[in-house]
């Protein structure tokens, strides 16, 4: 799994590059520096709670994006399976209370 400086590094480029923004023009609208911006996306930084929150505000965005972890196809089809497998179990759950109960109103 990939560390969290590497995410943070990661999604705060990806955010500015949908914004269209440079490293410079999000230096000067969080108020910290260019060369900081550019530490943080190479993962050698990590900004403070503070600096983050005026990250994510230049972007538009909530501070709690900039940690998003995008899917993979292995995690996707684990949460398939266990939805399908929840839902198994509740037809099963379903026609043994309807079997019972018939069973019971039969007698």
């Amino acid at each position: 799994m990939t560390n969290l400086r590497d995410i943070l590094a990661n999604n705060l480029k990806e955010s500015r590059r949908k914004c269209g923004i440079s490293q410079s023009k999000l230096a000067e609208k969080a108020k910290i520096s260019t060369q900081y911006i550019a530490m943080i996306e190479l993962s050698r930084q990590f900004p403070t709670p503070e600096v983050l929150e005026r990250l994510a505000e230049a972007l538009g965005i909530e501070a709690h994006e900039l940690f998003a972890v995008p899917p993979t196809p292995e995690s996707s089809m684990e949460r398939l399976r266990k939805d399908i497998i929840r839902e198994i179990r509740e037809v099963i759950v379903e026609v043994l209370e309807k079997a019972l109960s018939d069973k019971h109103k039969n007698q």
